[in-house]
């Protein structure tokens, strides 16, 4: 990119959803370097109606140079069962092609998605980020976010290290 291009943050059309199912893929298979457990290639078609759904409610953007997609993010408003003390929204996939990386482009679609969030009476926006994706958090605290909630997991199973009723202990 050259120095003076800025990126283009707008709404997806219709017929991008293919090629962001393609950005989601990729996505899918950086983030199982990180731990993930989605499969990329085998969540194409749902990721596909998922990104549907979120441009038909608006939640939807791409970052463009030079007229290519160059990185999407998804986001909504957060519709839950439970009466909170502030409004939240729910940035869901952030994601910027790695040859476009450290040059603007996610900090331009982060921003322009809390614009939108703010213009619907959100107070918070939050995220997950995978812990051992340290590059994503780093951007994230950059901006302002902080760690508020730790996913923890545990593998089950028959393991020596899971074993709680050896036959030793009988």
């Amino acid at each position: 990119m050259p120095p003076s291009e800025q990126p283009v943050v707008e709404p997806a059309a219709a017929d991008e959803l293919d090629r962001l199912a393609d950005c989601w893929v990729r996505l899918a298979r950086e983030q199982r370097e990180h731990g993930s457990r989605v499969r990329a290639e085998a969540n194409r078609e749902t990721i596909r109606e998922v990104l549907a759904a979120h441009r038909v409610a608006d939640g939807l953007f791409v970052a463009r140079l030079s007229g290519s997609i160059v990185g999407f993010a998804t986001f909504s408003v957060e519709r839950g069962s439970f009466e909170l003390d502030a409004t939240r929204g729910l940035l869901s996939n952030l994601w910027v092609d790695p040859a476009h990386r450290d040059r603007g482009v996610g900090s331009a679609l982060l921003s322009a998605v809390e614009s939108a969030l703010a213009d619907r009476g959100v107070e918070v926006c939050t995220l997950e980020a995978m812990a051992t994706n340290d590059g994503a958090r780093r951007f994230y605290r950059r901006h302002g976010y902080d760690t508020y909630r730790v996913a923890m997991e545990r593998r089950l199973g028959a393991g020596p290290e899971n074993d709680t009723h050896s036959k030793d202990d009988a």
